[in-house]
């Protein structure tokens, strides 16, 4: 009887233990989020400021009214817009997360130099997903990938999976072109966690 006790109280305590460690990890990937959300802050703030001085001896009035000429004759989508060499967004990252309907997180996906798309999924044990799912291949492989393969033959995708299982934890996807293609599969990846 005592040593019933004692091994609940074992297993009390370390299931105690195992969510601490969950909530550690949690924090510590939080923490590396702020990280990379505040350096990205950093970068765009030294590149608004190098605009402001390139531009500075201008005034705000004169700036804002010529823009207002130009935009006359032009459609908002061409403000957005502009042909930027692949040198110039080295270092480069754009980041979306997916929250389930009561916001907990549920992957963060990150687009690298508008070539590789890096998509984490915080809890794999209970979102589940599985390379050869019936959802996962028609939404995702065949929703997404086989189209952006068409025009990107040298796509590449590879898959780290979670604690020795067939769960997949991580999906990295090198050759993808355009915003278009992030937005393809951000877009996926969403349908696919739909209701978890």
């Amino acid at each position: 009887m005592e040593r019933q006790k004692n091994n609940s109280e074992i297993e009390k305590l370390v299931q105690v233990a195992s969510d601490l460690q969950n909530l550690y990890y949690k924090k510590v990937e939080q923490l590396e989020d702020l990280k990379l959300e505040i350096s990205e802050l950093s970068h765009l703030l030294t590149n608004l400021k190098s605009i402001i001085s390139t531009k500075s001896f201008h005034g705000a009035d004169e700036l804002y009214s010529h823009m207002l000429k130009e935009s006359d004759n032009l459609s908002s989508d061409k403000f957005f817009t502009e042909n930027v060499p692949k040198e110039k967004v080295d270092g480069s990252i754009i980041k979306r997360k997916i929250f389930s309907e009561n916001e907990t997180l549920l992957s963060v996906l990150q687009f690298i130099n508008m070539s590789e798309i890096i998509i984490k999924f915080m809890n794999p044990n209970s979102l589940s997903l599985q390379e050869t799912s019936e959802d996962f291949i028609h939404v995702f492989l065949k929703g997404a990938l086989v189209q952006i393969k068409e025009n990107n033959p040298n796509l590449n995708v590879s898959y780290n999976y979670y604690k020795n299982s067939n769960l997949i934890q991580l999906i990295t996807i090198d050759g993808v072109n355009t915003i278009e293609e992030f937005d393809l599969i951000t877009l996926k990846i969403q349908e696919l966690l739909d209701g978890k």
